[in-house]
Parts: C-alpha cells; structure tokens; sequence
C-alpha cells in the first residue's frame, strides 16, 4: 500500500493546450453533449490528435442529437488554437454483453480505484498538486487575458516539494518566435512564479524552458490521446492509482464514478478528523453492483474499512445518486485535475 507520510516528491501539471489534454476535453464535451439531451447516455469515447488529424472513436448509446466533428473543432478553437484538423469519427454503440451487466446497476468494467485526501491544504490536496496546478491554469490565464501576448497554449509545470517546502520550480510554456528566452523567464518568474511560490518555499530553484524554445506545440509537435495524464488528473501519482482514466467516460463507467466517491470518502474522513491523511481504494467486477474490496487506512495505517463500509454505499447507482454525476459537468474536469476544485459535487463535505 501507498505511503501515507511522503516528505520528498516532484509532481507535475499541464495545460488546457496540451496535446492530450485536448483529446481529454473533446472526449469529456462530447460526453456532456450526450448527457445535457439524454441523462441515461451510455458513453465511453476516446481521441487521438496529430499533425493535423483528429481521431474520435468509442463506443456511444443515447437519445441525444449530436456533432461530434464540430465539438471537436469549437473545443480546440476555444483552447486557443487556429490551425486547421481533419476530423474523423469511428462511434458505435455500447457492446450488448457489458449492457447486460450495467442495465440492471452492475459496474460498467472491472477495475481498482483509488481516492486521496490529506490536511495540509484547504483543498484536501497534496501542497504541490495544489501549487503545480495553480501554475498552469496561470499560464492560461496569461495568455487568455492578454497580459502575456506572446504565449501560445500549451505548456507544462513542475513542483518539487522537501518536507512541506518548495524546492524547485519547472515551467515550460509555448511561446512566439519573436520573444527571447531571456524575456520569457523575467516574465514567467514575475507574473507566475513569484505570485504563487513565493509563500511556499526560500530559495527555490527556478528553471523556464530548460531547452531555450518551446515554438512548436500542441498537435504541431506531438500525438495527444484521451487518457494519457491520469496521473495529472489525480494526485500526481504520491498515491496508487488503479490505471483507468476518466474522460470520456459516463457516470455508469466506475473507473469514474468510483474514483470520484472515493476521494468524497477520503476527504470526508480527513474532514471527520478520522486521518489527517486518508486513502480509500475500491476494486469491482463488471456487471455487479457489490464492490469486490473496500479499504480505508489513515497516515497512522489505521484500518477505516468498516466504518467506511458502514458510512457509505459504493454501489455504482448509489455512487451516480448521491453525487448527482448525470449532469453535463466534465468537459470543467479535463484540465488542471479532477479533484481540489470547488464546485464539483465529489468535493463537497458531506453531513
């Protein structure tokens, strides 16, 4: 099992305009399209970006009306991109076998999942999965609200944090041509940096595009595919994750739903001061509502599984119910993590 009590760790984030993170949010929009006409959508859609192509393949059962090839196209202008993708779209419906399972409320695949939470900061997230995340939303917002023109959409961020510190401090950000690496660091150190670091850490290392030029990105310079920064997603990968991702999938997809009621669990044990640290894991067999396992432990490795056994249902219907999860709220989640975020219904402490 994880351990609770890390003192040394680097973790890292992206941007919206990272090449996967786009395929994560084109998969998530679609699945909000799909829910925002018909709740009961069945919804499992994966992409793949390159060089000017675009791929969108999965598996798709509902009511709703939708365009895949202009959500695709209306997600990447609105990241930031203008360059031109050639669409192709490869949905079929669900397979019969796996809706036999999940129609009658049984887990739509099998799976182990994984939820975290710990005191050290009030988002119940680890302080550089805080901080790391906070550093590529502000990139975005640089570039968005023109205060640094000549940034471009993607973009990476580092954090390395020593016993409750900040350490070092890596960001890596598309930029024009016409801008020097010189006035890129000035920059990046003063309006970014500094604003968010400077509270959490003496004397850290700074390093701003460690190779000088970052000109060529998103799909320009590399593949991006749905599903590849789980790590990103979750908790920069300080806990054990089960390897199922989360975009693209609808609320009856328990490498989801169920990862997103374990962190509730989590950090509504912290919350109960039952752990300042707690990890909560749950593992499933398709087509059956009943976990497989449920385990609880604290920073202390106190066993928690009975209460938690005794406290909340991780039945997948239960799991969609409790939390609200038909709502047409994922496209928010593909970028900058899926927990410590306000607004989510995963996040809220519960009575």
């Amino acid at each position: 099992m994880t351990n609770l009590n890390y003192q040394n760790y680097t973790v890292e984030s992206v941007t919206s305009g990272h090449p996967d993170k786009i395929c994560d949010q084109v998969s998530d929009a679609i699945l909000d399209a799909c829910l925002s006409q018909d709740p009961e959508s069945r919804v499992a859609v994966d992409c793949m970006g390159a060089h000017g192509a675009f791929y969108i393949s999965g598996e798709l059962t509902s009511r709703a009306e939708i365009n895949p090839v202009r959500i695709a196209k209306s997600v990447y202008k609105q990241i930031g991109y203008t360059d031109k993708l050639k669409v192709t779209v490869n949905l079929v419906r669900q397979s019969a076998d796996i809706a036999i399972g999940v129609d009658v409320g049984g887990a739509g695949d099998q799976g182990i999942m994984y939820g975290y939470a710990t005191n050290e900061t009030e988002s119940y997230m680890p302080l550089g999965v805080e901080l790391v995340n906070k550093l590529t939303k502000g990139l975005e917002d640089l570039r968005k609200s023109g205060k640094v023109e000549w940034l471009m959409p993607d973009g990476k961020a580092q954090v390395t944090v020593d016993r409750g510190s900040v350490t070092k401090v890596l960001i890596s950000c598309q930029h024009r041509d016409s801008v020097g690496q010189n006035e890129i660091a000035k920059t990046i150190e003063r309006l970014l940096i500094e604003p968010i670091i400077a509270k959490k850490g003496k004397n850290y290392e700074i390093l701003v595009n460690p190779t000088g030029r970052f000109v060529n990105g998103g799909f320009n310079a590399d593949t991006g595919l749905t599903g590849r920064k789980i790590m990103v997603d979750s908790y920069g990968g300080m806990m054990s994750h089960g390897g199922g991702a989360f975009s693209g999938k609808d609320p009856s997809k328990v490498d989801r739903s169920g990862a997103y009621m374990a962190r509730y669990v989590a950090k509504n044990l912290v919350h109960r001061k039952l752990g300042k640290r707690c990890l909560v894991s749950v593992s499933y067999a398709i087509g059956v509502s009943e976990p497989q396992m449920l385990y609880a432990i604290n920073e202390e490795n106190e066993d928690l599984s009975d209460y938690v056994k005794n406290s909340f249902d991780f039945r997948p219907l239960s799991i969609i119910e409790k939390l609200n999860l038909r709502q047409a709220i994922y496209r928010e989640t593909a970028a900058y993590g899926h927990f410590g975020r306000a607004g989510f219904p995963w996040e809220e402490i519960g009575n």
